[in-house]
């Protein structure tokens, strides 16, 4: 009876263990993408713009509809071109981006897109002549500039990344980042976009196109052709922006403004039919 004791218990040490299961290592709680949004939008005209195939920025009187070395200055009560500016590709600009009236200066991104690698700075005319004054150079940057918008009385600068054009080796649009500047262009912080928000927007290879702060104190972005403004959230703690909301709109991506006076007022274009949407948010809740 020991004998046969001794040899189940060497069977029974012999015998290999089922492999354990790891454990994975804590990730924060999928969630699903916010839908909802406490707005709603509507149209309230369109006008034609031959220059609307970037973005759109906003003064008192004037609407300045961006190309990618063009830009055209509209009336916003008739939608009347009253003056324009253009140079040649690359000489010396290549790719404008969005733009903001900032002190009667209206404030453009450019970048050296689909090249690589990635050259960006900031391009400035006055509004009242829209005549060039003054370039702000980066030179070679992390992540191409796409868009700028003033925050508690500094600048905030989007350098995206590309998995298609202009895209550069390791890295896709969820290496896009948010950066804060001083007013003599230093920087002092900077963001993560959120991964899900990221993912949605990086499906067809782009990125962030616009960003603008607007109801309530969400900032605002857009993607390269998505009908919608996705709203989101400074941290109170962390590298990362929370995406909090989504605002169906009628404009396929590309750069946009809000009103300054009437801050319900927003501005966006419509690449493929080259016009201007002025349309209106109205709180649902």
């Amino acid at each position: 009876m020991h004998a046969k004791r001794r040899l189940l218990s060497l069977l029974l040490l012999m015998t290999p263990l089922p492999a354990a299961t790891p454990v994975p290592p804590d990730q924060p709680p999928r969630r699903p993408a916010p839908t909802g949004s406490d707005w709603t939008y509507a149209d309230i005209r369109r006008f034609a713009a031959p220059e609307a195939r970037q973005g759109v920025a906003a003064d008192d009187e004037f609407l300045y509809v961006i190309s990618n070395h063009a830009i055209g200055k509209y009336r916003k009560a008739d939608g009347v071109r009253v003056a324009a500016w253009e140079c040649a590709r690359g000489d010396p600009l290549i790719h404008l981006n969005a733009g903001i009236v900032h002190r009667g200066r209206l404030y453009c991104a450019h970048s050296n897109y689909p090249g690589v690698p990635n050259l960006s700075s900031v391009e400035i005319w006055d509004t009242a002549t829209l005549r060039h004054v003054g370039s702000r150079s980066f030179g070679r940057t992390d992540g191409s500039l796409t868009w700028l918008e003033r925050h508690h009385d500094r600048w905030l600068a989007c350098f995206v990344y590309y998995s298609g054009n202009g895209s550069e080796p390791g890295r896709g649009p969820n290496w896009t980042r948010l950066v804060e500047f001083d007013s003599d262009w230093r920087p002092t912080g900077g963001w993560a976009f959120p991964d899900d928000l990221m993912h949605k927007l990086g499906a067809h290879g782009f990125s962030v196109s616009g960003g603008a702060f607007g109801p309530d104190g969400l900032l605002y972005v857009t993607g390269h052709d998505d009908t919608a403004l996705y709203g989101l959230k400074m941290p109170a703690a962390g590298p990362t922006l929370t995406w909090v909301t989504t605002l169906p709109i009628s404009a396929e991506g590309q750069a946009f403004d809000w009103d300054d006076r009437d801050p319900t007022l927003l501005y966006s274009i419509s690449k493929p039919a080259r016009e201007v949407i002025i349309g209106r948010v109205t709180r649902t809740r």
